[in-house]
């Protein structure tokens, strides 16, 4: 059981790792685009309505994909004034009751309710109301739901994690830097 609960694990992190790859590198696209936006708006006086909504649909898709790679490296943001003090096995058992409890419900209540806001700008052929703006605003509403998945299975990732760890008492991926400079028992 702990064989395939690992490969699930395993392979729900390098999902989420390669396309948080990718997603990065819309980050040098945004840049890129805003660059030609600033030249474009303050050299030529020409400001075009779709790139500052395609500069907005970038930043939406870097930060709604990007979601489980963050978790998957720790980088989101938490409120640590408690965890940092916990010993390891706390730190697995918050995050495996922490997890069940609200991420995990929390990403599955937006998946359904985003999909269906989706669904009806996609059945509305939805777009930009300014002309010159993008057309087809219903693809990156997709990006929510498609987001908010990503970051339900990297939950699932992290309560494999945390029950692995409780089930062996194997803490060593709760074990910080920190924590070996203390010396703490394990």
């Amino acid at each position: 059981m702990d064989v395939f609960l690992r490969k699930i694990r395993n392979g729900i992190d390098l999902l989420n790792a390669r396309i948080g790859r990718a997603v990065s590198w819309l980050t040098l696209a945004l840049v890129i685009l805003v660059c030609i936006n600033v030249v474009m708006r303050y050299v030529f006086s020409i400001s075009l309505k779709w790139e500052n909504e395609l500069e907005w649909h970038i930043f939406s898709l870097i930060f709604l994909l990007a979601g489980g790679y963050s978790l998957l490296e720790d980088k989101h943001v938490s409120v640590d004034v408690f965890y940092t003090k916990f010993s390891p096995r706390n730190k697995a058992l918050t995050d495996f009751v922490g997890t069940l409890i609200f991420l995990l419900p929390w990403s599955a209540i937006i998946i359904y309710y985003s999909f269906w806001f989706f669904l009806d700008s996609y059945q509305l052929g939805e777009g930009s109301p300014d002309p010159g703006g993008l057309k087809a605003w219903y693809w990156i509403k997709l990006a929510i739901p498609l987001g908010f998945s990503l970051l339900f299975l990297q939950g699932v990732s992290m309560l494999i994690k945390a029950y692995l760890a409780l089930s062996t008492g194997d803490y060593s991926e709760y074990i910080n830097k920190s924590d070996i400079h203390q010396n703490e028992k394990i």
